[in-house]
């Protein structure tokens, strides 16, 4: 354990030494903290960079993807001369640069069943900035095996919500969710979009949980569910409560890791639609198109995405609307779907064949494929 602060790190941390509550005690308290991020995106951005530069001395980083242009538009610890980059790497970079001090452990991997333990036993407290149900409930179950405490946050749209789980004696995510949603139910950022500035509101404050809980100042959201509405700037509280099943004060639910994507009822690759056999390429659609056949290109994304890119020949029905509609569609015609990369056009195939339409199929990939493949002045988001 560390027993001063250097000349530098005095300077460094002057502000919070000179808080009681903080003082040289627990800067060095924030020193020797070991504190592991589960992913460097939305949420792990912003905690990366204020757990950095509060003086958390090894912070581990869990990740496995690469910094896409679109990340930029809330991840903010990754910029422009990133894209391509591993975040790992580019997450790191930016971290030494607030902090050179600061000790980064790269886990470079996707964390499963396997190695979740090995991985979580290493760090003093885990801090959740997974977009993904299979995670989070490994994340969960792990912190809860290691005694480790569990500081969760999730974001959709304008909407965000922040806890602490998996301490001694308060409740865990399962006690929340006990389980999962359907597949598909919940969609993700990437079909729902997020406001960019809600994830560093709800990562700041899973980071300011982090800081409290080093230091044992304060009240943690422990037992306590804040929700954020960021399009009516409300916040509100929920109470939580242990599962009745745990009367130790700590779960009991949990006695070992399983297959969280078949827990959760996604397939292992879970970023990726599943797809059929009978899926059409984008280039087998527009061969369709040129050659004048006849047959209806439904879109069934939503108007304002729509609005960004389409395909001329494509009637727009969103899917949420297709049960509706589909007296606008003869049960005789041949039928193709598409939405932006091929989930929510699987869903209205088979809705399609659930009504009696029989000549219907899916194109693979989604107006992301078509750009891709066909057309790149479409643009993709």
């Amino acid at each position: 354990m560390s027993t001063t602060l250097t000349n530098e790190e005095i300077g460094r941390y002057s502000r919070h030494l000179i808080l009681p509550e903080v003082g040289m005690e627990g800067q060095i308290k924030l020193k020797d903290a070991k504190v592991l991020l589960v992913g460097t995106g939305g949420l792990g951005a912003p905690m990366a960079l204020y757990l950095a530069a509060a003086g958390v001395g090894t912070i581990g980083l869990v990740d496995f993807d690469v910094v896409d242009v679109s990340n930029l538009q809330r991840q903010v610890i990754h910029g422009s001369k990133d894209v391509g980059k591993k975040k790992i790497d580019s997450a790191a970079e930016s971290m030494l640069d607030i902090n050179p001090t600061l000790k980064i452990v790269k886990h470079e991997v996707a964390l499963n069943s396997e190695n979740a333990l090995e991985i979580v036993k290493q760090y003093d407290l885990v801090a959740d900035g997974t977009d993904n149900f299979p995670t989070r409930y490994l994340v969960n179950d792990a912190c809860v095996l290691l005694n480790k405490p569990n500081v969760y946050g999730s974001i959709f749209r304008f909407e965000g919500q922040a806890s602490v789980f998996a301490t001694e004696d308060g409740p865990c995510y399962r006690c929340l969710y006990p389980e999962p949603p359907p597949p598909g139910l919940v969609p993700s950022c990437a079909e729902g979009g997020v406001l960019g500035i809600l994830p560093g509101v709800v990562g700041l404050i899973q980071a300011t949980e982090v800081v409290k809980i080093i230091l044992g100042k304060g009240e943690t959201l422990k037992g306590r569910l804040l929700l954020y509405d960021a399009l009516n700037m409300k916040f509100r509280e929920l109470k939580l409560r242990r599962n009745p099943q745990c009367p130790s004060g700590r779960c009991t639910v949990v006695n070992e890791l399983i297959d969280y994507q078949q827990f959760c009822g996604v397939v292992e690759n879970h970023t990726e639609p599943v797809q059929s056999t009978s899926d059409l390429e984008p280039k087998q659609v527009k061969a369709m198109i040129d050659s004048g056949e006849d047959f209806i290109l439904v879109d069934v994304r939503e108007p304002h995405e729509h609005q960004i890119a389409s395909i001329a020949k494509a009637t727009l029905i969103p899917l949420g609307q297709l049960p509706n509609r589909l007296s606008e569609l003869p049960k005789d015609a041949k039928i193709v779907c598409h939405c932006k990369s091929g989930m929510r056009s699987a869903k209205a195939v088979d809705l399609l064949k659930l009504n009696g339409y029989s000549r219907v199929q899916n194109m693979k990939g989604g107006i992301l494929a078509w750009s891709d493949q066909i057309d790149p002045t479409v643009a993709k988001y």
